[in-house]
């Protein structure tokens, strides 16, 4: 291998088939390295940021607050507190002299003023080095105001964005269990790990209730607090993002005994086989009970219909995609495996493919699924994602919003799979969205003024 990444990364890069399997990964990110990934508070933000009707004050700099302001994009169909970003500020004196008694102060005004469900109030990095008692503090407030007040334990420097998830799992465990759940139905679940980018949640919902099933809660998605609350009495908890919620359902599996299932809404096979096991998961659980039964059912027909009528529609842009290249480079391993899935279904070739929060178990299963000569790397940093697209000769980039300038200076095709998109991807509809946007980008006459994309990092 070409020297393109630091003496201490080199194990976190894997060429498929020039060595057994092996992947350094879920550690902290290398100093100097520039790494892709974000920090513990930011990544307890994406995580609780979109439950709407609560209040999420950030004690620190106010530049934590500005960084992660409508960090998902995550749509509400109701309330939009978690569209105001709100901070406490910390100067020079908060630091010197602490920052508890400004902290008590915002939160009562807050919380008076937008009469939230719940707030969530995160430390940042300044917080755990001048030790203000963020317990101490929401404990006094929530017995002044009657609104749950849950510290989020999320000082930056405390590890990587896992972290950052697992402060968060840790934050909403607080609230689960304090709701009632005398009537829930008996088919139902819980939605885990989906935020609601461009209103996909919903769609999701919509399969669910054709199913015959009751979405309990959505964590976080659209969430409620109310919601989430009673998310104990749920049947099931289906895990969409493995690696912010899966915590989560750990959890609530060990507390309440509700089994999960991981599952991904990316792509056909996918999509279909997410429907399939949670109607099998019932009909185990009920094997006698004819509405079990007919939940099956009315999920073969929801996926016969939605198949039947996706795949005419996609044959148009495999004919003109086949054999083009892509690279996937995402937040969470889990939804590469998807993306993997629904290049092939166009007959696109995945040449390099990687994340910021993998798991050995999951780069192993990348492994498997790719093709030889697939680089898979964890927590990669723009000089070896550079060197890696320029020399595989990707026609399209698949990542994010850090991903995107490196794609556009090396003239290369870009789909936003992350935080910011507006187009929904996720379902039925999404796949034929994806491929729809992948063709666009990849099929643009604006690259015939690109001289060469091997050279356009010159440019």
């Amino acid at each position: 291998m070409e020297a393109i990444a630091l003496p201490d990364r080199q194990n976190h890069i894997h060429r498929k088939g020039e060595q057994p399997f092996a992947i350094r990964c879920n550690a902290d990110s290398l100093a100097g390295a520039v790494s892709q990934r974000a920090c513990v508070f930011c990544g307890s933000r994406v995580v609780l940021y979109p439950i709407a009707d609560a209040l999420h004050l950030v004690h620190g700099p106010i530049g934590c607050a500005v960084y992660t302001w409508d960090i998902r994009g995550a749509l509400s169909s109701g309330p939009a507190l978690h569209r105001l970003s709100f901070s406490t500020d910390l100067q020079e004196m908060d630091v010197i002299f602490g920052g508890e008694k400004k902290l008590r102060r915002a939160l009562l005004e807050l919380i008076d003023r937008h009469g939230p469900r719940a707030a969530f109030v995160y430390s940042t990095c300044i917080v755990g080095i001048i030790g203000d008692d963020l317990d101490a503090v929401c404990r006094r407030v929530e017995e002044e105001t009657g609104i749950p007040v849950i510290p989020v334990k999320s000082e930056g420097f405390k590890g990587n964005k896992r972290a950052g998830y697992q402060a968060a799992c840790d934050a909403m465990a607080r609230l689960i269990g304090t709701g009632a759940t005398g009537d829930i139905s008996r088919f139902s679940l819980n939605i885990l790990g989906d935020f609601n980018l461009a209103g996909e949640i919903w769609m999701i919902r919509d399969y669910y209730r054709e199913m015959g099933l009751e979405v309990v809660a959505n964590i976080t998605g659209d969430g409620r607090v109310d919601a989430i609350r009673r998310a104990h009495g749920a049947a099931l908890n289906v895990v969409q993002c493995s690696g912010s919620t899966m915590q989560l359902a750990d959890m609530m599996e060990e507390r309440y005994s509700i089994p999960s299932l991981r599952v991904s809404y990316f792509g056909i096979e996918d999509m279909s086989e997410a429907l399939y096991d949670i109607a099998r998961f019932f009909m185990n659980k009920y094997p006698d009970d004819p509405e079990a039964r007919a939940i099956m059912e009315r999920t073969r027909e929801l996926v016969r219909r939605e198949v039947e009528g996706l795949l005419p529609k996609l044959e148009k842009y495999r004919q003109a995609l086949s054999g083009k290249k892509a690279a996937i480079y995402v937040g969470g391993s889990f939804k590469a495996f998807s993306l993997v899935k629904a290049f092939r279904l166009v007959d696109m070739e995945v040449v390099l493919v990687g994340s910021q929060t993998g798991t050995a178990e999951d780069y192993a299963e990348l492994a498997a699924i790719t093709d030889p000569g697939t680089i898979i790397v964890d927590d990669a940093n723009p000089l070896e994602l550079t060197s890696f697209l320029k020399e595989k000769g990707v026609d399209v980039f698949v990542g994010g919003v850090k991903e995107r300038p490196i794609a556009y200076k090396l003239g290369i095709g870009f789909c936003d799979h992350n935080h910011e998109r507006k187009e929904a991807l996720a379902g039925f509809a999404g796949m034929l969205n994806f491929a729809r946007e992948v063709y666009s980008s990849v099929m643009s006459p604006v690259w015939r003024f690109v001289p060469g994309r091997a050279d356009a990092a010159s440019l």
